[in-house]
């Protein structure tokens, strides 16, 4: 059994799940098996480390945390199915973390100011089979937020036009401790096999979607013609649009992110965008 008793340090965001129930719930959602390699991001002080030793092939932890670095080496030093990281997961594509991205499961309590740098680092490819991960209950519901929402935008298309993603389940803050101060969501992200788009075309639409939300109360129309990263002929937009089938006088909160996927593939790169 763990049992790792350092405090949180503030400095990491660090918030310690302390609710045994809701830590088995965390497990079983990854739905992880004997066959499996499962990589934890930030394990702690073992809240969920401790329900996966013994249940999978083969365990990586990765932890930021001095101290709990090394006392997670001296707790599971002599399992040989059990490799503790001491690093920044955001310093460490999955390929310097196991031969096999594309089979491995991916779960952790992340800290919560950098939740989003996590997620776009983990959707790097090649991406994980799954992953399931504790974050901030807001954004949980900005990444799953229905289209024409307030809350739907970036980072809800950016997730979902790569994969499929489930909020499993609300978190009190009453399960952490040190108790933070907004209440948590249980995600699990699946990333789309086979992608249906290139390396390259995930890019282009990411500046796409980048450039249409920083402008979201303006109509595509004039997004597409006058935003900075962009610059189309009014001849270029109208043709892109009516392939794609896509209402230039739309807001970009009104389109789904299979028809940002399709209003990108119309759109030729442009002089502009071709350089960033």
């Amino acid at each position: 059994m763990i049992t790792v008793t350092r405090s949180a340090k503030r400095s990491l965001g660090q918030n310690f799940l302390v609710d045994e129930n809701i830590q088995r719930k965390v497990v079983a959602g990854i739905g992880a098996g004997p066959g499996d390699e499962v990589i934890e991001i930030g394990p702690g002080r073992g809240a969920l480390t401790k329900h996966l030793l013994g249940t999978v092939r083969s365990l990586i932890l990765v932890e930021l945390d001095d101290a709990l670095a090394e006392e997670l080496k001296t707790i599971c030093g002599e399992r040989a199915n059990v490799t503790v990281i001491h690093g920044d997961v955001l310093e460490k594509p999955l390929t310097k973390l196991t031969t096999d991205p594309s089979g491995s499961l991916v779960v952790g309590n992340i800290p919560y100011n950098i939740t989003t740098p996590i997620i776009f680092h983990l959707l790097a490819r090649p991406r994980p089979k799954q992953i399931v991960l504790m974050v901030q209950d807001d954004v949980a519901e900005r990444i799953v937020a229905p289209v024409g929402t307030k809350k739907y935008g970036a980072l809800s298309i950016g997730i979902r036009t790569v994969a499929h993603v489930e909020r499993l389940f609300k978190v009190g803050r009453q399960a952490f401790r040190p108790v933070p101060g907004v209440d948590s969501a249980v995600i699990r992200i699946t990333p789309n096999v086979p992608s249906s788009m290139s390396q390259f075309e995930e890019e282009r639409l990411r500046r796409l979607v980048r450039a249409a939300f920083q402008w979201r109360r303006k109509k595509l129309r004039r997004i597409l013609r006058d935003h900075s990263d962009l610059g189309y002929s009014n001849e270029t937009m109208v043709e892109a649009s009516e392939r794609a089938e896509v209402s230039l006088d739309d807001r970009p909160e009104r389109l789904t992110p299979i028809q940002f996927i399709s209003l990108c593939a119309a759109l030729p790169e442009t002089e502009r965008s071709s350089t960033l």
